[in-house]
Order: structure tokens, then C-alpha cells, then sequence
């Protein structure tokens, strides 16, 4: 009858992208970098952030990545402790700023 349940809806939904299988929403400020830096602005999120343009330098990639500073967007890929660092939807390294040879082996595990 469905007074007290929601009615299904049976359009697929589009996750973050944590690799975990949960069904958060995907924000539309999105833009699919491969590379992203998830923390509030601080200092060490602007370090992680430069690391990670040097590595991909190196590596001969676009050195383009996105810094998200939206602490909902930040949960949503089940990070609590920032600089958190996304290589292709995958958070690899959180809570620490890694230097630039880890960032960039961390980078070339994460496109495999």
C-alpha cells in the first residue's frame, strides 16, 4: 500500500566515486580530475596540492588537480583526517603530506 515506505526509485544513482559502493550523491563542482587534493585550505593541503602538481609533472601528466574544501564532499569519500590525496576516485594517502617521489609512485599505482 505504501503509507509508511518511500516509493522506490528504480533510476540508477551515480556514487562519489570512494570506491566503497556507497550511494552518496555526485556534486555537480565535480570535474573528473584524475588528481585530488581533499582538505580545508590550510597549509598542509597547499603543500600536498604542489606535491602533486610536481609528481604529475614528472610523470609527463597535465599537472591539473582539483582541491575540494567542501567538508561534505570530503565525507563523502570517508575521509575524517585531512590532506587527503584521490588518485581516479580512490583516496590513497590521508592525513600526512606525503613528499613529492611518494606522491608520484602513489599516482602511478593508482592509474594502474
Amino acid at each position: 500500500m505504501g503509507l509508511f515506505f518511500k516509493k522506490k526509485n528504480d533510476a540508477p544513482q551515480a556514487s562519489c566515486g570512494c570506491g566503497t559502493g556507497c550511494a552518496a550523491p555526485v556534486e555537480s563542482g565535480d570535474t573528473g580530475r584524475m588528481v585530488k587534493v581533499l582538505g580545508g585550505g590550510c597549509a598542509k593541503c597547499n603543500q600536498l596540492e604542489e606535491a602533486a602538481k610536481a609528481a604529475m609533472t614528472e610523470l609527463g601528466l597535465t599537472p591539473e588537480v582539483d582541491h575540494i574544501t567542501d567538508f561534505s564532499q570530503i565525507a563523502a569519500y570517508g575521509v575524517m583526517t585531512t590532506p587527503a590525496l584521490v588518485v581516479n576516485g580512490k583516496v590513497v594517502c590521508y592525513g600526512r603530506v606525503p613528499g613529492k617521489d611518494e606522491v608520484k609512485d602513489l599516482i602511478r599505482k593508482g592509474m594502474e
